[in-house]
């Protein structure tokens, strides 16, 4: 199958649950099935490779050491297939007995969706859908990693498009996923983390992006905690769709129960992107301020809004010698007065090294605007004692109610990132005296002018009122005249 058609075989499963359940559901239950396919499928190739190296011996063919998962007797795709009757229940029992049999690695990747709920989905309906899958083998002969991994993603995107406002949750746009990662510049070797990673679509570009500039990306050590279960479970179905096998993703709450501990302290990472849930209300805002992890070295934030909790954790988990982030936010994170000292304590540690302010609808399903924050532990001594803005607001494809950033936006972005100097209308180093006098904002357009609020025929407020007034007149008037030539 080519790319298209792979996708188009994929998403045809989505379309055998329209009108049994909301469309925001139908992730739980079609990446389970789709992995539990692809991992019988693969199991059966490496059999039959076995098969043909010991001439025939079936004891030797099913070797644990000859497979990348093992699949229990009674608990393949085709055991389920042969069954009629309480489909759901052989479909759950058998992805629990994978997942029993390769504990180290499986343990709970299938999710909890109600497979036995029969008003929800029937045996007629399992049918059709494991009928479907049974189509195609997919086999890495058939469908190799590079080429399922893409139709992975390109049935998250779908998936985010039918979720409404929750798919933030799960996605973010992959055309600022880009511009992180270029940023960012993960090497191989590093440690890369991502505190709400989601689908992991950001930890996973960082091993496609080493792996397209022809680096060894194996070696990079990716980190991910996500508190949603079946989230955090599609995250690492993603990853072994795309072949990436070394990698830690972990369900819980970042903030109440970090998962990533060395010493009784917060493990360190080279690379930390993130796009956290912003101005999140049910936090723990008490435990946070006696943190035992000393999190809260800024202060505590405000009960309805836990977005310098994220800032700080993540501040807390760089590695002092060469620890960079980049967050996506919208901009209150830059100006808000209630975390004006929490933000003037962040930028005193002198690790801001950009803030870049992008345009409307780049968040999934929201209009609102967004930004990065990028920081270092140890920045380069130009950019010591100095932060970059940049305005790149215009710099988008607006589509109705989403966005991109095009290649060419990205380009212009990263250059003027690299380059980091002053452009006419784009970008300002500023010095973080001036910043912090400025009532400590880091919003970008305070410091680079904005198009949309300034442009060469910017009235005075006197200019304005006095053009309004005139006019007012003149509307009078021709009222006036109006009712003359009516009587």
């Amino acid at each position: 199958m080519t790319q298209q058609q792979l996708e188009k075989y994929l998403w045809g499963a989505a379309t055998l649950l329209r009108g049994t359940i909301d469309a925001g559901d139908y992730k739980q239950y079609i990446f389970p099935l789709l992995f539990f396919k692809r991992i019988c499928d693969v199991y059966d190739e490496e059999f039959e490779k076995a098969l043909e190296e010991s001439d025939g011996d079936l004891e030797y063919a099913s070797f644990a050491e000859h497979h990348h998962f093992q699949v229990p007797k009674g608990a393949h795709w085709n055991d389920v297939r042969e069954t009629t009757v309480n489909v759901g229940l052989a479909l759950q029992n058998a992805m629990r007995e994978i997942e029993k049999a390769n504990p180290n690695t499986l343990y709970g990747i299938f999710g909890d969706a109600s497979w036995t709920n029969k008003n929800r989905l029937s045996d007629e309906t399992l049918t059709n859908l494991i009928e479907h899958y049974s189509q195609h083998k997919l086999s890495l002969s058939n469908i190799p990693d590079d080429k399922l991994g893409n139709a992975y993603e390109y049935l998250i995107k779908e998936f985010a498009d039918d979720s409404g406002h929750t798919a933030a949750e799960f996605y973010t746009n992959r055309t600022v996923v880009k511009l992180m990662t270029m940023i960012m510049d993960p090497q191989p070797g590093e440690s890369v983390y991502d505190p709400t990673c989601g689908s992991g679509g950001l930890l996973l570009n960082c091993a496609l992006h080493l792996k397209e500039e022809g680096k060894e990306y194996r070696t990079l050590k990716l980190y991910g905690q996500e508190i949603n279960l079946i989230t955090s479970a599609i995250a690492r179905m993603n990853m072994f769709m795309h072949g990436i096998e070394e990698f830690s993703i972990v369900r819980g709450d970042t903030l109440a129960r970090p998962a990533f501990l060395e010493n009784d302290e917060l493990k360190k990472f080279n690379v930390i992107l993130a796009n956290p849930p912003y101005s999140i209300k049910a936090w723990d805002r008490k435990s946070f301020e006696n943190d035992p992890y000393g999190r809260n070295l800024w202060g505590t934030p405000p009960l309805g809004c836990a977005d310098y909790a994220f800032e700080q954790h993540i501040h807390k988990s760089m590695d002092d010698s060469n620890g960079r982030c980049v967050q996506l936010w919208p901009h209150g994170i830059l100006f808000r007065d209630n975390e004006k000292k929490m933000r003037k304590n962040m930028i005193e540690t002198d690790t801001i090294d950009c803030v870049i302010a992008l345009g409307k609808n780049l968040f999934y399903n929201s209009s609102m605007e967004s930004a990065l924050l990028i920081r270092r532990t140890n920045k380069e001594e130009r950019k010591k004692g100095k932060v970059l803005f940049i305005n790149a607001f215009e710099e988008v494809k607006n589509e109705k109610t989403i966005s991109y950033l095009l290649d060419q936006h990205i380009d212009k972005i990263y250059k003027a990132y690299t380059d980091y100097k002053d452009i006419d209308g784009f970008a300002r180093v500023i010095d973080i005296d001036k910043i912090l006098k400025n009532d400590a904002s880091l919003l970008v357009t305070n410091y680079v002018k904005s198009s949309r609020i300034l442009d060469n025929n910017t009235l005075s407020v006197q200019e304005a009122y006095n053009n309004w007034s005139q006019s007012s007149k003149e509307l009078n008037n021709s009222m006036n005249n109006l009712f003359k030539i009516l009587d």
